[in-house]
């Protein structure tokens, strides 16, 4: 037994043990000079506006190049025409600009000229779709941060490419959070290419298209975007109005004013419930109102929704009509206070046809709140007749216009007899 365990043991001598492709693949060198090289002998030979070529040409050179280990090379070459050193200049070997790169496109910069390069861009990822991530979360966010660098052509065809890209879908919105460092929001630069990346973006898509990639992107507040002295609504507002984007404006505004309209009915909720007296409650809306303002017709809805909302449903079916009207009648002198015109007064009725039709406890008692509104000199006959006419919001029309033939029957019989 001693004799067999002091024998020698079996050994691999003289075998070779052949390492992982993955493994030689992270033990090699990083090389983007080389790879960059090598990736300008594909593109040399073709003809500088032949795109469908250098789509071709491009698509060949993924079977035979590393393009995802050299990913951020790869498009640091195809954006902005080289490599860059930390710092964003370019490396300096004495290379010669990319053969194919979006500065390349003619000036001044145009949409319709970067779209070539772009639909270049999605062939490339269409075939190499794991090119897409490190587009959107590391070449792009670099490059933009590094934008200033460049000249004003260059950086207007680089925004308008980022536009293109976010709204193919070829990249994530979020590598416009590069945009608001300090050097680059200072100096107007962010907001310059901001606006160019919108304008791009809204030639193809709709203004909800671009709020809903802007939310999936986690850009949040346009405002970070502008210089400390210039983050404010007004400010925001007249630029992209002055730019031509109107629709940006129009969208901020109402994003705003949802903002403002959580505030009032929350407060209006609480004062409520600590039962405040309604003069206190007037001054605390005016008062947000005066810091905040937004349309009347806006308004007098929030009013609503918050006095509404702190109204406690727990009596039986059969008391709840009767609640209602009390509740109504108890918080009108607020509501009247705030509505003076007759735009806010139909605005007022379709709020409350809106409620009735969501709560169908209350749906019959639609008629009787009305009259209520209307004794309280909330609302007036003429408003009343052109809601009932015209101004009716489509949520239960039927149901709610014929409830009320009654009552609109004895204003109109009201208003004729008063003219006589």
């Amino acid at each position: 037994m001693s004799q067999q365990s002091a024998a020698s043991k079996p050994s691999l001598q003289g075998v070779r043990i052949k390492a992982r492709k993955g493994a030689v693949k992270a033990q090699a060198k990083h090389e983007p000079t080389i790879f960059r090289d090598q990736l300008y002998k594909h593109l040399e030979t073709v003809p500088a506006d032949d795109f469908d070529a250098f789509a071709t040409k491009l698509v060949q050179a993924g079977s035979t190049l590393e393009f995802l280990k050299y990913a951020d090379a790869l498009f640091e070459i195809i954006l902005v025409g080289g490599l860059l050193q930390p710092g964003g200049s370019f490396i300096d070997d004495g290379a010669p600009t990319s053969p194919f790169t979006v500065f390349h496109a003619k000036e001044p910069a145009e949409v319709d000229e970067i779209k070539k390069y772009v639909e270049v861009m999605n062939k490339l990822i269409r075939r190499y779709k794991y090119l897409q991530k490190p587009l959107e979360e590391s070449a792009l966010p670099t490059l933009l941060q590094y934008i200033h660098r460049w000249s004003p052509a260059e950086k207007d065809k680089l925004s308008i490419a980022v536009g293109l890209l976010i709204s193919q879908g070829l990249a994530n919105a979020s590598c416009l959070q590069s945009l608001s460092k300090d050097h680059l929001v200072k100096n107007d630069v962010a907001v310059s290419v901001i606006t160019l990346v919108f304008r791009s973006y809204l030639l193809d898509q709709s203004m909800d298209h671009l709020s809903s990639t802007l939310k999936r992107g986690g850009v949040k507040d346009l405002l970070s975007f502008f210089p400390p002295n210039k983050r404010e609504a007004k400010f925001l507002e007249e630029h992209f109005k002055k730019e031509g984007l109107t629709q940006v404006a129009d969208w901020w505004a109402k994003k705003q004013y949802a903002v403002v309209k959580e505030g009032i009915i929350k407060d209006l909720s609480e004062m409520r419930e600590h039962e405040d007296t309604t003069e206190q409650i007037i001054a605390a809306i005016k008062g947000r109102q005066d810091e905040s303002p937004i349309p009347e017709s806006e308004l007098i809805h929030c009013i609503w929704q918050g006095l509404m909302g702190s109204v406690d449903w727990s009596a039986r079916p059969d008391q709840i009509e009767g609640l209602a009207l009390r509740e109504v009648t108890k918080f009108a002198p607020i509501l009247e206070t705030f509505c003076e015109g007759a735009k806010t007064q139909v605005a007022l009725i379709n709020a409350v046809q809106v409620y009735c039709y969501e709560d169908t406890r209350i749906i019959k008692a639609f008629p009787q709140i009305l009259k209520v509104l209307y004794n309280q000199d909330c609302v007036s006959d003429q408003a009343i007749i052109y809601w009932h006419q015209k101004g009716s919001k489509p949520q239960g029309r039927q149901h709610f216009l014929k409830s009320t033939e009654a009552l609109v029957k004895f204003l109109q019989e009201q208003e004729s007899s008063d003219e006589e």
